[in-house]
């Protein structure tokens, strides 16, 4: 088959000829049909995230068909169309595993990180860590749907019950949750870099009610705000517009060093907390809400082999929504 490898961090992906890999007892394989371009994929590539399998195949958000079972896979039928996200595996024995935090497991699996991933024509997955996809999605809408709505929707629930919400980085993520906060009736202020004005006005497009640079005031406090963007510096910024008791979310898997901050912008009850990861509820839950909501997501599709012009155009912040690689059509 053929994938786009990764040989050494910090260099371009090649497009490669590689054995087509065959199932064990709990996995399926599967047929690439699309797989979204993520910033956690550019993190991997940039070494930023350290320690990955050596060649990797990058990709976690994976749409598929099954095209092989293994003998114990009980969940899925052949041909059935599939998504894969970035939680692979877990030991499902710790402590984190039983009391419901698989995303914090020790010794979890990632896809396109530990795991080959979906840059390729076929990709192998636990039948366990598998979701079934809603029909309303074509399978480009549905790839973004898998990390950039799975973070983003746990990022939204750590937010509690924030009726006024600031969302600093409006890409992949903030697209999809921004249209998800408007459907629960919360008040979305987006921020992006300064003078970035057509992002700002793609968030109005989404339901935003105020959208400017993230060097601006929004009109009021807020009650919490979700940081995207993986820019240390944003939290003082976001900590300084909360209202007292408001909780500043890091959605990053990576970020730069935050600033040092005086305590009288964190005084008040206010909160910063890192969201790692996801589990298989999350998945579940938000991919049951994403039709109920209306969400629809603004793809930009590209061929396999032009995964390193893909990655440098998120790089670059060339893209509106999210960049996916597709290998056939729906």
């Amino acid at each position: 088959m053929q994938a786009m490898l990764l040989h050494a961090q910090g260099t371009p992906l090649r497009l490669s000829e590689v054995p087509r890999p065959s199932p064990g007892a709990d996995q399926l394989l599967l047929a690439v049909r699309a797989c979204g371009v993520c910033r956690t994929d550019l993190h991997v590539l940039d070494g930023e995230l350290r320690h990955p399998r050596l060649p990797l195949i990058l990709g976690h958000e994976i749409v598929g068909v099954v095209a092989e079972k293994g003998a114990a896979v009980e969940r899925f039928a052949i041909g059935q169309r599939v998504g894969v996200p970035w939680l692979g595996r877990t030991c499902g024995r710790c402590a984190y595993c039983t009391r419901g935090s698989e995303n914090l497991c020790d010794a979890a699996e990632f896809t396109g990180y530990t795991l080959d991933g979906g840059y390729a024509e076929f990709t192998l997955a636990d039948q366990r860590y598998c979701f079934a996809l809603p029909g309303e999605y074509s399978d480009a809408e549905a790839a973004p749907l898998l990390c950039a709505g799975l973070i983003g929707y746990r990022s939204l629930v750590a937010a509690g019950d924030a009726r006024c919400l600031g969302i600093y980085g409006f890409g992949a993520a903030a697209h999809i949750i921004a249209q998800v906060a408007r459907w629960q009736g919360r008040e979305v202020f987006a921020f992006t870099k300064p003078g970035d004005l057509a992002g700002q006005q793609f968030a109005r497009s989404l339901g935003a009610v105020w959208a400017g640079g993230a060097d601006q005031p929004p009109p009021q406090a807020m009650d919490a705000a979700i940081v995207f963007a993986p820019a240390g510096e944003l939290v003082p910024q976001a900590l300084r517009r909360l209202r007292k008791g408001g909780t500043v979310v890091c959605a990053g898997i990576h970020m730069s060093n935050i600033p040092e901050f005086p305590y009288d912008i964190l005084w008040g009850e206010r909160c910063v907390r890192s969201i790692a990861n996801l589990t298989r509820r999350d998945g579940e839950e938000f991919l049951a809400i994403a039709p109920r909501a209306g969400v629809r997501t603004e793809v930009e599709t590209f061929p396999l082999a032009a995964a390193n012009e893909a990655l440098e155009r998120l790089r670059s912040g060339r893209l509106r929504g999210a960049a996916v690689l597709v290998n056939q059509p729906d």
